[in-house]
This record gives structure tokens, sequence and C-alpha cells, in this order.
């Protein structure tokens, strides 16, 4: 039995890029977090681990909502940028950042946490800036967490189902990632597919998380 690989490419590309741009936006807010002293920081703390109580469903309605061409926000998009993010693989972008944020913050913003006062008062001391102390002399001392950080913001994106459907629906090649296509397979009774697809998803995500743990093993053993 064969099966289509679109759908596990897409999810792969979804998670590959997802993950990236967590990175990038993730990290250094982090950072910000776990040095902020604003009486406002329980705020962002909450509404950063929001997806981690809400269900999918629940916030790719919203996003569904905000993002539609009908509205405010989706209209003002596709009028200056030219950007249609509903139904659409950059809207499932954005929506897999905004739902995987917290996999990719809380731990680094915990093991920033516990770094000790000095280590940046010594880099302040040796000149550094305190952007360069966070990427050059912080950042570094955290990297299992980062490691961590990485790989469960990428498995739980490549878990995802409700908001996928909800803001990007079922369009072959675009948004039907491995997750709707094994539920496309059930609702046809094509238990052989479905089978396959969840076999593949399972040997995929363990290899990386595997990969991963032992990425992390061989720089804790190294630090």
């Amino acid at each position: 039995m064969t099966v289509d690989l679109a759908p596990l490419w897409l999810t792969a590309r979804l998670a590959t890029v997802t993950t990236l741009i967590l990175l990038a936006v993730g990290v250094p807010l982090a950072g910000w977090i776990a040095h902020s002293r604003s009486r406002f920081k329980p705020v962002f703390e909450t509404l950063i681990a929001m997806p981690l109580v809400l269900p999918p469903s629940v916030l790719g309605f919203y996003l569904l909502m905000a993002l539609s061409p009908a509205r405010s926000l989706g209209a003002w998009l596709h009028a200056r940028l030219g950007v249609d993010l509903v139904f659409s693989f950059p809207g499932l972008v954005a929506g897999s950042v905004l739902f995987s944020l917290p996999f990719m913050v809380q731990p680094l913003q915990a093991a920033l946490t516990n770094l000790p006062d000095s280590l940046r008062e010594a880099a302040y001391t040796l000149g550094k800036s305190r952007p360069a102390a966070f990427w050059q002399v912080e950042l570094p001392c955290v990297r299992p967490a980062l490691v961590a950080g990485t790989v469960m913001a990428f498995a739980h994106t490549v878990g995802e189902f409700g908001l996928v459907l909800m803001l990007g629906g079922n369009i072959p090649g675009v948004t039907r990632v491995a997750s709707i296509a094994i539920y496309n397979e059930v609702e046809a009774l094509n238990y052989g597919a479905a089978h396959l697809y969840a076999a593949i998803l399972c040997s995929f995500s363990f290899a990386v998380v595997l990969a991963v743990h032992l990425l992390r093993r061989r720089t804790e053993g190294g630090a």
C-alpha cells in the first residue's frame, strides 16, 4: 500500500519553519521575561502560557476570525501587504508559532532565571553590553534548555490538529498536514492508509526526539 507523501513533507516543512521562527522570537523573549521587573510581567507570562490550556480549536477559531479578509486585520493585510493568512501555509505558520510559543519560551525562561546574577555582573564588568552578555555568556550556559525547547516546539507543531483544521482547512498540498491526512483516511474507513501515515509519523517523531536527546546528552557531558 502506498500513501501520498505530500502531507508528510508539508508537516516537516511546517514544523521546521515554525521552529526557526520560534528560535528567532522565543529566545530573546525568554531572556526579556527572565530578567524583567515590570509589574506587567505576570500578564505577559499568562498570555504566552495560554496555548497550554486553551483547546487548539479555540485559538484557531479566534485566529480565523481575526485574519479573515472580512475583518479589519485580515482586510488590512490583504490590502497593504497582499497577504492572505486564512487557508494558506503562511497562516498555518503564524498559528503554529503562537500555539507552540510556550514550549520554546518556558524552558529557556526557567533556565535563565536560575542562572546566578554574578554571571551577568561579571560579564558587565568585562565590558559586555546587556545584549552581548545574553547572547555570548548566558545563552551558552543554558544550551540544554535551548535544545529542549527546540525539540518540544518542533514535536508540538508536528502533532497539531485542531488549530490546523480550523485555520488552514484541508487543502491538498497547501494545508493538509499529516494529522489531517490521518483524519481523512479514518473518515473514509481506509484504516490501512491511516495506519501507514500514523506509523511513519510516529517513527519520524521518535527519530527526531531521540536525536535531540542524544545531542543534549552530549552537550551536557561536554559542559
